[in-house]
């Protein structure tokens, strides 16, 4: 076989390297908008407080200062006035970038230069702080992906090659070796072997293929190598059509404005409005124009909030980086927002709320428990087959095991200290005239010397702390509690039963679950939680989607909204716990700033608050206030 292809080398066309050379450049870029921020910052500020000191100690001309003022606003904000500038265009300019700019050209206007270009630095930086809380957090995440080329080993010209799996035609014989991922859709054509499906499925239970069975794209193929018949392009495949869920999902889930966005919508017009009229109506009566133009201009300079531009963004910036501390990497403010109004938690099964492990559950004997633990330990310690692998490393007596057989989709024969024995499931007791018991979770039978020793239960295991995670999510507000699965309906509801969930749907595949979350958007703010390839779609759709890290695909990493980097569920509660305290805080910051610019606007509308102390209290006291406030949600 080929395998000369050599990857993330300059100029490859292959899938994998255009992939990385694009999150290479996508990672330079942000870097080097990082860079540019900061420089912005630190000359506006520089030069902010040259002017302040040419003011205030030096004593040089007002134009000298006047200048410095100009510069230090235009390095600050001057994409902040080309935004707004758009939004006067469009029609659409009540934000809070039209505040900003009103507000300090305002300040220039009444001779509040140092008023004006501290509005610019405060603003900037708040809004700086947000975006590096929330790139910290996509660092984060991205080192948690694997980029795992997508290739495929195809039959080409007698020999077999490594391509990009977008290449593979349909016919193409694909080699499929033991550890790897189906590349494509296909019917075997040669050899057997156990697939690994839960990244479609959700079913932690491997299941045995062989020649005529149909595999497809996302399958992990665990113990033999297989050769398949693509019948399907890989765009066509069930990878893709999951990605065209998402997608889909995606185009249907509401997009969350920021937090100083929405406020920005109503508290903006509503000033405005009040300078206007503070400008023309007053002097109507008494056509002292000058005096309530200049107190209309003062009335606006007051009410711009700094102390809601800095503080607010800051409090995100503490919660954001409070939940990255404890492994919970939210993917913005507005996710966070969106948490702590979380009322129903739907839940992915496999991985998600259990370990996603098979492990023997019991033993249930017909007569001798240690002869019936004793056989099938000594027989699958034979075999590497996932369900033998549950058995490997207990305690037993060991058989002598001889001449064995293995027989896809059933179990193995054998001799065991030379009589004849058989382990495996009940189509491979029927061969010895057994009719075994069947059930919701996977047994493993047991044949000896023409006895039915019994059989062996396995199942994939709740994690410990699933139970206490949802006990609090509970007490945190969340009034429902669901299962969305793809396992078994006895399965499932044996495990919902355990955790005392509110309700449970099981057997459906990734379109059932979004249609399932979509009856849920209906009853209150929902959140998923889950960790596959299958669970992608339903994390884009839900209003939080959250991705359990450790075990999860790179899909449901990437479609999440908040990520749980060590698969651990106590982090859930802990997260809306963070959410709530951050948008508490932020609100505490929000109210006391508007009474404070209340009382303020009301004296500056009637012309008492000239004084500079007063002025200044409330803009820079109450921001600094609001900011020291803002950073209790970092604890």
């Amino acid at each position: 076989m080929k395998h000369e292809h050599e990857h993330n080398v300059p100029g490859c066309g292959c899938g994998h390297c255009r992939h990385a050379e694009d999150e290479h450049e996508h990672e330079h870029v942000e870097g080097e908008n990082r860079k540019l921020q900061v420089i912005k910052l630190i000359v506006a500020a520089v030069i902010f407080i040259a002017a302040l000191l040419c003011e205030h100690v030096i004593g040089t001309d007002l134009v000298v200062y006047l200048i410095l003022y100009i510069a230090a606003f235009i390095a600050a904000g001057y994409d902040v006035v080309i935004n707004a500038i758009k939004g006067i265009i469009r029609l659409d300019p009540l934000d809070e970038c039209f505040l900003m700019t009103v507000a300090s050209v305002g300040a220039f206007c009444i001779g509040e230069f140092a008023e004006a270009g501290a509005v610019m630095i405060l603003y900037s930086l708040g809004e700086f702080l947000q975006d590096l809380a929330v790139d910290k957090s996509r660092e984060s995440i991205s080192e948690l992906i694997d980029f795992a080329p997508k290739t495929a080993i195809v039959l080409r010209e007698g020999e077999y090659t490594e391509i990009d799996a977008d290449d593979v035609e349909i016919g193409d014989t694909v080699v499929v070796k033991a550890g790897a991922g189906v590349p494509v859709d296909g019917t075997v054509t040669e050899g057997n072997t156990s697939v690994d499906t839960s990244a479609l499925t959700g079913e932690s239970m491997p299941k045995d293929i062989t020649v005529g069975d149909k595999v497809m794209s996302g399958y992990l193929n665990q113990t033999g190598e297989i050769k398949i018949r693509a019948e399907a392009l890989f765009s066509n495949s069930a990878a893709s059509r999951i990605k065209g869920l998402i997608e889909g999902a995606e185009a249907k889930k509401a997009k969350t404005e920021s937090f100083i966005s929405k406020f920005a919508k109503v508290y903006t017009p509503v000033v405005v409005i009040i300078a206007v009229i503070l400008a023309i109506v007053p002097p109507l009566f008494d056509r002292n124009w000058t005096e309530w133009i200049h107190r209309a201009l003062t009335f606006l300079v007051v009410s711009c909030p700094c102390a809601l531009v800095i503080s607010v963004p800051l409090t995100f910036f503490a919660g954001l980086g409070s939940a990255s501390r404890k492994g919970i990497l939210v993917k913005g403010a507005e996710h966070l927002e969106r948490l702590s109004k979380t009322e129903i938690f739907a839940f992915d099964k496999t991985g998600t709320l259990t370990k996603g492990v098979i492990t023997v559950t019991a033993f249930r004997p017909t007569d001798d428990e240690k002869l019936l633990k004793d056989v099938i330990c000594s027989v699958e310690a034979h075999s590497d087959h996932p369900i033998a692998r549950a058995f490997h490393g207990m305690s037993y007596d060991k058989k002598n095991v001889t001449e064995i057989k293995e027989i896809t989709g059933e179990g193995v024969t054998c001799l065991v200290d030379g009589a004849v024995c058989a382990v495996g499931n009940e189509k491979l007791m029927k061969r010895f005239g057994i009719t075994a018991p069947t059930g919701g979770v996977t047994l493993v039978h047991a044949y000896l010397d023409g006895k039915h020793l019994g059989y062996a239960e396995l199942s994939d295991t709740v994690k410990e702390e699933a139970s206490g995670a949802i006990a609090r999510l509970k007490a945190l507000g969340v009034n429902k509690t669901v299962m969305l699965t793809g396992d078994t309906k006895t399965s499932a509801e044996k495990t919902a039963a355990a955790l005392e969930l509110s309700d449970v749907k099981a057997s459906l595949l990734p379109e059932d679950k979004v249609s399932s979350v979509e009856e849920l958007l209906k009853e209150g703010n929902t959140a998923y939680v889950g960790d596959g390839i299958n669970d992608a779609a339903v994390l884009v759709r839900a209003d939080t989607g959250i991705a359990m890290g450790t075990l999860g695909s790179d899909i449901a990493i990437e479609a999440a909204d908040v990520v749980i980097t060590d698969d651990d569920l106590t982090k859930l509660p802990e997260a809306v716990r963070i959410s709530k305290k951050t948008v508490r805080i932020a609100w505490q910051n929000i109210v006391f700033a508007i009474a404070v610019k209340l009382t303020v606007l009301i004296l500056s509308a009637l012309g008492i608050a000239d004084m500079m102390w007063i002025a200044v209290f409330a803009d820079t006291g109450v921001a600094l206030l609001c900011a020291a406030n803002a950073m209790r949600a970092m604890r």
